[in-house]
């Protein structure tokens, strides 16, 4: 796992930081004979391996191309039950020597975090970490993940992690989820660095800028336990929203937009429905996109351009049964 700080959009937000604000929250350093921090170490590895591995047998078709940017709504709870599933698929890289026998990952939506890994015995439960698991569609309307993370520090345990996962269609308009490099950061630092950005390097027009803090919380608490912290002053309702703490997740972000889905650039695909969404003239929408996207067709192997114009032709179809 990369060191967060090392972002340069990071370190130039915190040039501009108040002189007499406090040390900025580092990556903690865990005790190395501690059998849970080599544990997490190999989950973090396994977490980053997790997209060759990924399955999802269930083949997407006929849905509306002005829906598909809605589709981590439709799927996104079903993706992180598949990162699941892959994770106990992969116990012999997260626990090669057999040192967590009866261990297994556990999904638990109304929980934080929502992915643990749990042993029972009898009505006894032993919890030995946790993941936080977010999906991230990766055309949807937004084009950045738009999850909140509002818990508070205290609410994360030493080795909990924080997981996005970005996600897409194998053929861009259907065909099977395809995972891609997820963003893994422990949860507490993420939290921590949250809370410092939001009190000394973001900019309150109004100067409002404390947070309070739930009393008496704690790792691993019951669904009716207050773990959120809360912004005094938040009108734009902005709070927890990772993608906007400049610098924590940018250059992930950026990362994960230029990959390719058939030979194009996420970015550029992300574009291309946005304009769907956005216009009524299906004949300007068609021209606009075959336009933009025979830019890209020299770059790609003929089978991919030949489905890439394909596509083209499906979102005017689909346009025009729509009208």
């Amino acid at each position: 796992m990369s060191e967060p700080t090392t972002d340069p959009a990071l370190a130039e937000a915190l040039s501009e930081t108040v002189s007499n604000a406090p040390a900025v929250p580092k990556v903690p350093q865990l005790d190395p004979n501690d059998p849970l921090t080599s544990l997490r170490q190999r989950v973090i590895e396994t977490l980053q391996a997790m997209p060759s591995y990924f399955k999802f047998d269930t083949t997407i078709e006929g849905v509306d191309a002005t829906d598909l940017q809605a589709a981590n709504t439709l799927l996104g709870a079903s993706i992180e039950v598949q990162v699941v599933a892959t994770l106990n698929r992969l116990r012999e890289l997260w626990d090669p020597n057999q040192e967590w026998q009866g261990y297994r990952f556990e999904r638990q939506s109304q929980t934080f975090p929502d992915v643990r890994l749990i042993q029972r015995i009898g009505t006894q439960t032993d919890i030995a970490l946790g993941v936080e698991l977010k999906g991230w569609y990766l055309f949807s309307k937004e084009g950045v993940p738009t999850f909140r993370f509002s818990n508070t520090p205290h609410s994360c345990a030493d080795h909990d992690l924080l997981c996005v996962v970005p996600w897409h269609f194998s053929n861009v308009t259907s065909g099977t989820p395809v995972a891609r490099d997820p963003w893994v950061v422990p949860a507490k630092w993420a939290a921590e660095y949250r809370n410092y950005w939001w009190m000394y390097i973001r900019r309150a027009k109004n100067g409002m800028v404390g947070i309070t803090s739930p009393p008496n919380a704690c790792p691993y608490p019951t669904k009716d336990q207050q773990i959120s912290d809360v912004p005094d002053s938040d009108g734009g309702n902005n709070f927890g929203r990772l993608a906007r703490v400049k610098g924590l997740m940018d250059t992930f972000i950026d990362e994960a937009r230029s990959q390719d889905a058939l030979g194009i650039p996420i970015r550029d695909w992300v574009a291309f429905f946005a304009r769907h969404s956005d216009s009524s003239d299906a004949d300007a929408v068609h021209a606009a996109i075959a336009e933009e996207l025979s830019v890209h067709r020299a770059r790609i192997s003929r089978e991919k351009a030949e489905r890439v114009a394909s596509l083209i032709q499906e979102i005017r179809d689909l346009l025009d049964s729509e009208e």
